[in-house]
C-alpha cells in the first residue's frame, strides 16, 4: 500500500510585508531582494502562532478531503519554530480539527522537515501501521530572524500547508534522505531554552547563514538525490512531471534545473509571494498546485527538501 494524497491545505497569516516594507529596516531595496532571490514579499505573523497556522491548514486539508477527522490516525508536525515545546503543536493540531483518534508528535528537520515527514508517512502506511495520516509543515520564521540582519531577513516568511494521505493500492512512492553534520555550521540557531541564554546580548538565538555554502550545497546535492530516487525507480528525468522543491531562492530552483538539464517549467514556484516558510513551503505549494487543478491523476511528482542539518530529503510518487 502507499499514501495517497486525498487532500491539501494551507494557511499563510494576512499581514504582508512586501520588499518596499523591509527597506524601511535594513538597507535594502525591492529590486535588490528579487534579483537575487526572487521573493517580493512574505507573510508574517502578529497574533497567530505555529500551531495555530498549522490547525487552519490542516482543517482546510479536511474540509477538501471530506473525511471525518476521526479517521485520521497520526499526525506529523515538521516545525522547527513550534511556540509550545509542549504539549508538541502535532498534538494542539489534533485537538483543533477533532481528530480524536491520532496520535501526533513534531519533527525537526528545519527546511526539509516536511519531506522527511512525508516519507516517515509513507514508511509507516508502507508497513500497514496506519492506514491515515496527515502531515503538515509550519513555520513562524519572523520570531526566528534579526530584523536588523540584511542577509537573513529578506529570506524568510511565515505560513502552515498539510496534507492528508491514505493508504490504497498503486505506484510504490520511492525516498531518499541524507544528512551532514560536519557542514551544520553553515545554517545555524541556537536554542533560546538554555542557561546562558540572554535576551538582550544573544544575536546566536537568530539565524545565522553561509549563503554561500548553503547555495552550493542544495545546487549540489538536490541534483543528485533526485538522481538517486530515480536510480531507484527505474525511471528517467523527462518521466517527471512536476519537481515540486523547496521553496528558498528562485536561483536555487533555476541552477537545479540546468544541472538536470530539465525545462524550468517543470519546477513551480510561488516563493514571490510566500518567501521561504522553512518547512511549509512544499506543502503550501502543493495546495496551490492542487487547487489550481495543475497535477493531474497519474503524473509524477518529485518532492525535495534542503537545509539546516544539513539535510537533505527526495521523494517521488504518483498524483
Amino acid at each position: 500500500m502507499v499514501g495517497k494524497i486525498c487532500g491539501t491545505g494551507s494557511y499563510a497569516p494576512h499581514r504582508v510585508m512586501d520588499n518596499h516594507d523591509l527597506a524601511k529596516i535594513v538597507d535594502t531595496s525591492d529590486e535588490w531582494i528579487r534579483e537575487r532571490t526572487g521573493i517580493g514579499k512574505r507573510h508574517i505573523i502578529e497574533e497567530e502562532t505555529t500551531s495555530y497556522m498549522a490547525g487552519q491548514a490542516a482543517l482546510r486539508a479536511v474540509e477538501q478531503s471530506g473525511i471525518d477527522p476521526a479517521e485520521i490516525e497520526l499526525i506529523i508536525l515538521a516545525t522547527s519554530s513550534s511556540e509550545t515545546v509542549f504539549p508538541c503543536a502535532a498534538c494542539e493540531v489534533q485537538k483543533t480539527i477533532g481528530a480524536v483518534h491520532a496520535a501526533g508528535y513534531d519533527m525537526n528537520a528545519a527546511c526539509t522537515g516536511f519531506v522527511l515527514a512525508f516519507n516517515t508517512a509513507q514508511a509507516y502506511i508502507s508497513a500497514g501501521i496506519y492506514q491515515t495520516v496527515m502531515v503538515i509543515g509550519a513555520d513562524s520564521m519572523s520570531n526566528l530572524v534579526d530584523w536588523t540582519d540584511r542577509g537573513t531577513c529578506i529570506l524568510f516568511g511565515d505560513g502552515a500547508g498539510a496534507v492528508i494521505l491514505r493508504a490504497e493500492e498503486g505506484m510504490p512512492v520511492h525516498m531518499a534522505a541524507h544528512s551532514d553534520g560536519v557542514k551544520g555550521p553553515a545554517l545555524t540557531e541556537l536554542s533560546r531554552h538554555r542557561k546562558d541564554w540572554d535576551k538582550e546580548n544573544d544575536s546566536e538565538s537568530y539565524i545565522h547563514m553561509d549563503g554561500q555554502a548553503v547555495f552550493k550545497f542544495a545546487v549540489r546535492k538536490v541534483p543528485e538525490i533526485i538522481e538517486e530516487v530515480l536510480d531507484q525507480a527505474g525511471m528517467r528525468l523527462d518521466e517527471v512531471d512536476h519537481f515540486v522543491l523547496h521553496q528558498a531562492n528562485r536561483r536555487i530552483i533555476e541552477a537545479v534545473a540546468k544541472r538536470l538539464k530539465t525545462d524550468i517549467s517543470k519546477f513551480p514556484m510561488n516563493l514571490e509571494e510566500y518567501a521561504n516558510t522553512s518547512a511549509a513551503t512544499v506543502p503550501i505549494l502543493l495546495d496551490e498546485l492542487n487547487r489550481k487543478d495543475v497535477l493531474k491523476r497519474g503524473e509524477k511528482v518529485m518532492l525535495s527538501g534542503f537545509g539546516a542539518g544539513l539535510t537533505w530529503a527526495a521523494c517521488l510518487f504518483e498524483w
